[in-house]
C-alpha cells in the first residue's frame, strides 16, 4: 500500500530517471537551426573541437548536448534520419552506462551512434556489440557513414579476418564486432607472446545490442578454447588394470541403474587406495588429497566404464580405417535408436576409460587452454551499455551480475497492437489447426502474417500443414543470418507467410508494405552502383502504393505457436508488429501437450476442461490464463537465474585467477628484462627448499640435509656438501640460506657471463613466459577435475563452493610455487649453442571454440610460440638445447623435460617420478 502510495505522488524510479533525461532534451533542440546553417566541413570541424576540449580536460557529460546535436544533424545529412527526442534519452541512458529498453522498430541502431561518438572522443575506442556476422557488418557500414563524415574512424571484425585487420580494427575510433569474437579475441591475446602480437586495446566502453540475448540466453555457456591434452593414455591403462580387479568385488562399489551412477563405499576406498599405492600410481598422501584431484578423476571414470557402460548394450568396439590406418575404435550406440554414432565420443576422459577398458588405442582427450563466461569477459569493460526491446523482465539479473539498470525508454508514437488473450485447446492437432485457420483467413485479406515457433523442427510441422493447404509461405533458415535477415524484413508485405523461430531475424526491421532497401539490395546487389539508386526509388514508389491495403487488412499479425520458458521471448516476438504506431495483432495458440503446460500442471487443467464440457476443436480464452502462464514463465526465469548465478559463482573463483594471470603475464612482456623477477623466484624457491628440510625451531641432528643436497642437486644443479653442514659447530637456518643463495647466485652470474647478458635477458623472458602458459594449462585441467566432483561434499555437510574456493586457491599458490621451481631449475642448467637448429615448436590445433567459432585456428602448446610468434631466442638466432639424457646415467636425468618419460622406464611422466621434489 505504502509503496502505491508513493509512486501515485512521486512516480516509479523509471519516471523519475525518464524525467531528468528529458530536461535536457531541450537544450539539445535549441542547437538544431545554428548546426542546420552550417557547412558540412564546419559541421565535421566541430569533432577536432570536441577532442580539444576533452583533452583540456572538459567531461563527456558538459559536452553531451553539443555532440549529440552534432550527430542528429549529420545524420539528417548522410542518411536522411532525424533522431527523434525519445531517442536521444535513450543516448542519454546508454551514456550513463545503462540498459535502454526500446520497443522493436524505435530505431535502436541509431540510437547507438549518439553515445558511440560521444565516447569516441576520447580516443580510447568503443565497442558495439552486436548477435551476428551479418549485423555487424551492416551496422558499421550504416552507422559507419555518420562516423566517417564526422571524421571518425569505424572497423568491423567478422570471422575470417587476419591479425592485422583485427588490429587495425580494434585502433579505429568505433569497432563493430559479435560477442563470440571480441570473446575470443581477448583469449587468444593473453595466449601471445609478443605485446605487438596482441590485437585489442585496454577496454574503455562497450554497448551491447539485443542486450538480453548476449547477456542472459548466450552467458549459460562459456567461451573456451581447447585443444589436446598430453598423451594420458598410459595412466588410463594403468588405473584401469587396478579397477579391473577391484570391481570384482561387488561389496566394494554402490551401483543405481535408475540415476545411472556408482560410488566407492568406505572399504572401497581404501581397497583402492591400497592398490593404488602398490601399482606405484599414489605415491603420497591420501586418494581426495589435493595433489591427487587427477588421479581421482581417472578413477571415477574407470569406475564408471567398468560398472555403468556394457559392452554391445551402450557401445560396440569396430574396426575403423582412417588415412590408411585400420585400429579398433569404441563407438557409442544410441539407446534410443540403437544406431551407432560414429564421430561421438563421451566427455570428460570417459570414452578415454572406455578405450582403456576394452584394450584398444586410447584417444588423447581436450583440455582448456582458455576460458572465459561471457558475464566475467563483459565485466571487464570499465563502462558498459546495452539496448533491447526486451530487458525489463531480465531486470534483477542485470542489476545483480552486470550492476545496470534497466530504464525503459517510452516510445515516439504509442502503440496500437492489439494483443489478444491466448487460445488453449487440448490436443496439439487442435491447436495447429485453429493456426492453419487463422493463417489462411489473414492471407486471403492480405494482411501479413509471422508465425513464431520454439523450433526448427515446429517450423518445418507447420510448413508441412501450409504446403498440405497450398498456402504459400517462407521459412526461415536460421544458419545464413544474411538470408534470414532479407527473408524476415519482408514479412510485412501484403498476404506474406513467414514463419520463423521466436528469436530469428533479431535486429531487422519489419515494414509494413515491405521493404524497399532489401528489395534494390536483392536486385542489384551493389548498392553503390547507380543502378541501385534508381531500383530504390521504384521499389519506394511500390511499398508506398501497398502500404495503406496493408494497414486497412489490420497490419502484421504475429502468431505464437507456444508459450516460451521465458516471458521476453514472448515480448521480443509480439513486438515485431506495431512499428511506429503502426496497426498490428498478436495471438497466441496453446495446447495442453506443450512443455510449459505440462510443467504448469495438465492433469488438474485437463480435468477441468472436461467438466466446463470442452468439445474437440474448441478452446478456452480468458485472461486468467494468462496470468496462470505468466506465473509459470516466471517460475521457470528464476530457475534459470538461480542456475546462472551459482555457476558465475564458481567462474569467479577462476575468474580472479585468471585476471591475475593474465595481468601478471602482461607485466612479463612489458618489461624491458625479467632479471629480478627470475632472481626472486630463485631465493623463493631455496626458500622453500630450505623450509621443508629445516622445520622451525628445529636442532640441527632433526634437519634432513640430505634430503636438501639431492633436492639442491636436482633443482639447482649444484653439487654442495649440504649434509657435512651439520656437523659444523653453531650452524643455523640462516647460514644454509646464504650459503644456498651465494652460490646460486654465483653459478648462475657465470652462465650469465658465459652466454651473454643481452641474450641472457632475453633466454630469462622467453622461458619464463613458456613455462607460465604450462603451469597456467596444468592448473585449468586439475580446476576442471575438482569442479566435477566438488558436489559431493555437500553429503558431508560442507558448503561445496567454500569448499571449491579453498582448495582452488591452494591448488594456485601450488601451481606458482611449482612455476617458480621450474624456471629456475631451467634458467640454472640453460646452455645456449649457435651450432644447433633452433627448436621448432608444434602448434597446437584447436579443436573446441565453443559459440560456433571457427574450429580451424592455431594455438599454442607448452613448448611456446609458434615459430610466426618468435621468441626472444629465436630473434636472436640462439637456439636453446638441453644437455643430451643418458639413461644408463643417473646423474643426467635430471635435465630430462618434466613433461617426458622418465628415462626409469616407469612409464610416468619425469616430474612425477624421479624430477618429484
Amino acid at each position: 500500500m505504502f509503496q502505491r502510495l508513493v509512486r501515485a505522488f512521486l512516480g516509479t524510479s523509471n519516471d523519475r530517471a525518464l524525467k531528468r533525461y528529458r530536461a535536457r532534451v531541450p537544450a539539445i533542440n535549441a542547437l538544431e537551426p545554428a548546426l542546420a546553417a552550417l557547412s558540412d566541413d564546419a559541421l565535421r570541424a566541430r569533432t577536432d573541437e570536441f577532442r580539444s576540449q576533452v583533452a583540456a580536460g572538459k567531461s563527456l557529460d558538459d559536452i553531451l548536448p553539443d555532440a549529440f546535436a552534432t550527430v542528429r544533424e549529420a545524420a539528417r545529412r548522410v542518411l536522411g534520419m532525424r533522431h527523434f527526442d525519445v531517442q536521444m534519452i535513450g543516448g542519454m541512458v546508454l551514456h550513463d552506462g545503462r540498459i535502454a529498453e526500446m520497443k522493436t522498430g524505435e530505431g535502436k541502431t541509431l540510437v547507438a551512434t549518439l553515445p558511440v561518438y560521444l565516447n569516441a572522443l576520447s580516443g580510447r575506442g568503443v565497442h558495439v556489440v552486436t548477435v551476428n556476422d551479418y549485423l555487424a557488418k551492416r551496422d558499421a557500414e550504416w552507422m559507419g557513414r555518420i562516423y566517417r563524415f564526422l571524421g571518425l574512424t569505424t572497423g568491423v571484425i567478422v570471422h575470417g579476418l587476419t591479425d592485422e585487420e583485427r588490429r587495425a580494427a580494434y585502433a579505429a575510433d568505433v569497432t563493430y564486432g559479435t560477442n563470440n569474437e571480441f570473446g575470443f579475441d581477448y583469449l587468444r591475446d593473453n595466449m601471445k607472446y609478443r605485446l605487438d602480437e596482441m590485437v585489442q586495446r585496454d577496454f574503455n566502453f562497450a554497448i551491447v545490442d539485443e542486450v538480453d540475448s548476449i547477456l542472459v540466453d548466450e552467458a549459460r555457456t562459456p567461451l573456451i578454447i581447447s585443444g589436446p591434452t598430453d598423451d594420458t593414455s598410459e595412466l588410463y591403462n594403468r588405473v584401469n588394470a587396478v579397477m579391473a580387479e577391484l570391481v570384482k568385488d561387488k561389496a566394494l562399489y554402490e551401483k543405481d541403474e535408475k540415476f545411472k551412477t556408482v560410488h566407492l563405499v568406505e572399504a572401497g576406498t581404501e581397497r583402492l587406495e591400497e592398490m593404488l599405492r602398490e601399482a606405484g600410481l599414489l605415491e603420497e598422501g591420501g586418494l581426495y588429497d589435493i595433489q591427487n584431484v587427477t588421479l581421482v578423476h581417472h578413477a571415477q571414470q574407470s569406475l564408471r566404464a567398468h560398472v555403468l557402460f556394457t559392452r554391445d548394450v551402450d557401445y560396440i568396439v569396430k574396426k575403423v580405417t582412417e588415412y590408411g590406418v585400420t585400429q579398433d575404435k569404441v563407438i557409442i550406440i544410441d539407446e534410443f535408436t540403437g544406431r551407432m554414432m560414429e564421430g561421438r565420443r563421451y566427455s570428460d576422459g570417459l570414452h578415454q576409460a572406455l578405450e582403456a577398458k576394452e584394450g584398444v588405442p586410447v584417444q588423447p582427450e581436450n583440455q582448456t587452454l582458455a576460458s572465459i563466461t561471457f558475464q566475467n569477459y563483459f565485466r571487464l569493460y570499465p563502462k558498459l551499455a546495452g539496448m533491447t526491446g526486451t530487458a525489463a523482465t531480465e531486470a534483477d539479473e542485470f542489476a545483480e551480475i552486470y550492476k545496470l539498470e534497466v530504464v525503459e525508454i517510452p516510445t515516439n508514437v504509442p502503440v496500437a497492437r492489439i494483443d489478444s488473450d491466448d487460445e488453449v485447446y487440448k490436443t496439439a492437432r487442435e491447436k495447429y489447426d485453429a493456426v492453419i485457420a487463422l493463417i489462411d483467413e489473414a492471407r486471403q485479406k492480405g494482411q501479413p502474417v509471422l508465425v513464431g515457433t520454439t523450433s526448427i523442427e515446429k517450423s518445418e510441422l507447420i510448413a508441412g500443414l501450409l504446403k498440405a493447404r497450398k498456402i504459400p509461405h517462407q521459412v526461415l533458415n536460421a544458419r545464413y543470418h544474411e538470408q534470414e535477415a532479407g527473408i524476415i524484413a519482408q514479412a510485412g508485405r501484403p498476404g506474406a507467410v513467414t514463419i520463423a523461430t521466436n528469436m530469428a531475424g533479431r535486429g531487422t526491421d519489419i515494414q509494413l508494405g515491405g521493404n524497399a532497401d532489401m528489395i534494390a539490395r536483392a536486385e542489384i546487389g551493389n548498392a553503390d552502383s547507380p543502378e541501385y539508386d534508381a531500383a530504390l526509388a521504384r521499389h519506394r514508389a511500390e511499398v508506398e502504393t501497398v502500404r495503406p491495403k496493408v494497414k486497412e487488412a489490420g497490419g502484421l499479425l504475429v502468431i505464437g505457436t507456444e508459450r516460451h520458458e521465458s516471458r521476453r521471448i514472448d515480448n521480443q516476438l509480439r513486438g515485431r508488429s506495431g512499428r511506429q504506431g503502426d496497426p498490428g495483432a498478436s495471438r497466441f495458440f496453446l495446447s495442453l501437450e506443450d512443455d510449459l503446460m505440462r510443467i504448469f500442471g495438465s492433469d488438474r487443467m485437463g480435468g477441468m476442461l472436461e467438466k466446463l464440457g470442452l468439445k474437440e476443436g474448441e478452446a478456452i480464452v480468458h485472461p486468467w490464463i494468462n496470468k496462470a502462464l505468466e506465473k509459470a514463465q516466471k517460475k521457470v526465469e528464476a530457475r534459470n537465474f538461480d542456475t546462472r548465478k551459482n555457476l558465475l559463482k564458481y567462474d569467479d573463483v577462476m575468474n580472479n585467477q585468471r585476471r591475475e594471470v593474465y595481468a601478471q603475464r602482461k607485466a612479463f612482456m612489458t618489461a624491458d628484462d625479467v632479471a629480478e623477477t627470475v632472481a626472486e623466484m630463485r631465493r623463493e624457491t631455496i626458500g622453500g627448499m630450505i623450509d621443508k628440510a629445516i622445520p622451525e625451531n628445529a636442532y640441527p641432528e632433526q634437519w634432513d640435509l640430505a634430503g636438501l643436497q639431492e633436492k639442491v642437486l636436482t633443482t639447482l644443479g649444484l653439487d654442495l656438501p649440504v649434509a657435512d653442514w651439520a656437523r659444523e659447530e653453531g650452524i643455523d637456518e640462516t647460514q644454509v640460506r646464504e650459503r644456498l643463495e651465494k652460490a646460486a647466485e654465483e653459478a648462475y652470474a657465470a652462465r650469465v657471463a658465459n652466454i651473454g647478458p643481452d641474450l641472457m635477458r632475453m633466454v630469462e623472458k622467453s622461458l619464463l613466459l613458456q613455462i607460465f602458459d604450462a603451469q597456467w594449462k596444468e592448473h585449468l585441467l586439475a580446476l576442471d577435475h575438482l569442479r566435477q566432483g566438488i558436489g559431493l561434499r555437500a553429503y558431508g555437510q560442507r558448503d561445496p563452493l567454500n569448499e571449491y574456493k579453498s582448495e582452488a586457491f591452494n591448488l594456485f599458490n601450488a601451481m606458482l610455487a611449482e612455476l617458480r621451481e621450474r624456471v629456475t631449475s631451467v634458467l640454472m642448467r640453460i646452455d645456449v649453442r649457435p651450432d644447433a637448429p633452433p627448436p621448432m615448436p608444434e602448434p597446437v590445433r584447436v579443436t573446441d571454440m565453443r559459440h560456433d567459432a571457427p574450429a580451424s585456428e592455431l594455438e599454442y602448446a607448452d613448448a611456446g610460440p609458434p615459430p610466426e610468434y618468435g621468441s626472444a631466442t629465436q630473434a636472436a638466432r640462439q637456439p636453446l638445447v638441453a644437455s643430451e639424457v643418458d639413461p644408463n646415467d643417473m646423474t643426467t636425468w635430471d635435465r630430462t623435460p618434466r613433461n617426458a618419460p622418465c628415462p626409469c622406464g616407469s612409464g610416468k611422466k619425469y616430474k612425477h617420478c624421479h624430477g618429484r621434489g
